[in-house]
C-alpha cells in the first residue's frame, strides 16, 4: 500500500499515454525537424515541453490527491491544455505539408484508436517496472510512430493527443464528482478541526445546545455589542444557532 501511495500515477493510463506522447514527441523533433524547418530550434522547444507538460502535471497533480483536490484538477487540466497545445502543432504540420489529419472514418485513424494499453503490473520496484510498460506500451505504436514518413508520424501522435484530452477530461470528471462528495483538504482539516474542539468541550462539561442537546463550543464574538467577548455556541453551526451565556 505503500507503493501506491508514493507512486499512484504511475497506475494513471493517462499518465502512461502521456509518457508515451511525451517519447515520441521528441523522436519527432528529432527526426523531421532541422535547421532548414526549425532554424531558431523554437519549435523543437515548444513541441518537446508541452509534451513534458502533460507528463509532469498530470504527475504532479495526482501526488496532490490527498492534500488538495483543487490543485490536483487544476494541474490535470493544465496537462490537457498543454495537450491541446501539441496536438495543434501537430495539425499544423500536417497542413504545411498540404495534407488534412486522418478522418476519424478511415482505416488508419481506427486502427491506431483501437490499440488498448495493458494494466500495469507493479511490485515493490515500480520506476524500474513502470517504466518498462511505458516502452512497452508505446512499442504497439511502432508501425506509425517508426515511419520514415512524417504524415503517418504526426497523424498518429494526433490521434494520442486527443485520445488523451478526452480522458484527462473523464479523469477532471470523476475527480470534481469526488470532490463534491468528499469536499478537499481544507473541508477535511475543517472538520478535524471541529471534531476535536467539540472532544475538547466534554472534558470541559461543556453545556449542551439548548436548541438541539448537541455539545457546545467556546466562541468569540466578532461583531456587536459584545465584540471580542466568549460565547457558548452550539457546535452543529450553522445548522443549530443555539448560544448560551459563559458564566
Amino acid at each position: 500500500m505503500l507503493v501506491i501511495r508514493r507512486f499512484g500515477y504511475y497506475w494513471l493510463n493517462t499518465w502512461v499515454m502521456a509518457n508515451v506522447i511525451q517519447l515520441a514527441t521528441q523522436d519527432f523533433c528529432k527526426k523531421f525537424l532541422n535547421l532548414k524547418n526549425d532554424p531558431c530550434g523554437r519549435q523543437f522547444d515548444q513541441m518537446t515541453q508541452a509534451a513534458r507538460s502533460g507528463t509532469a502535471n498530470i504527475a504532479e497533480g495526482n501526488s496532490r490527491h490527498s492534500t488538495s483536490r483543487e490543485t490536483e484538477m487544476k494541474l490535470t487540466d493544465v496537462a490537457r491544455a498543454s495537450l491541446a497545445e501539441l496536438m495543434s502543432d501537430y495539425a499544423n504540420w500536417l497542413m504545411q505539408h498540404e495534407q488534412a489529419p486522418w478522418s476519424v472514418k478511415s482505416d488508419e485513424y481506427k486502427r491506431v484508436y483501437a490499440v488498448q494499453f495493458d494494466k500495469p503490473k507493479y511490485t515493490e520496484d515500480v520506476i524500474h517496472e513502470s517504466s518498462l510498460h511505458v516502452l512497452q506500451q508505446k512499442h504497439k505504436f511502432d508501425e506509425w510512430l517508426n515511419s520514415d514518413d512524417s504524415i503517418v508520424a504526426a497523424n498518429c501522435l494526433l490521434i494520442l493527443c486527443d485520445r488523451l484530452i478526452m480522458m484527462l477530461k473523464k479523469q477532471i470528471e470523476t475527480l470534481l464528482g469526488e470532490f463534491k462528495d468528499e469536499g478537499g483538504f481544507t473541508e477535511a482539516l475543517t472538520a478535524e478541526r471541529l471534531q476535536h474542539r467539540m472532544e475538547q468541550s466534554v472534558k470541559e462539561d461543556a453545556p449542551m445546545c439548548p436548541e438541539c442537546g448537541k455539545p457546545m463550543l467556546k466562541r468569540v464574538a466578532k461583531k456587536g455589542v459584545n465584540s471580542g467577548k466568549e460565547f457558548w455556541s452550539c457546535s452543529g453551526f450553522p445548522d443549530c444557532r443555539g448560544t448560551r451565556k459563559i458564566e
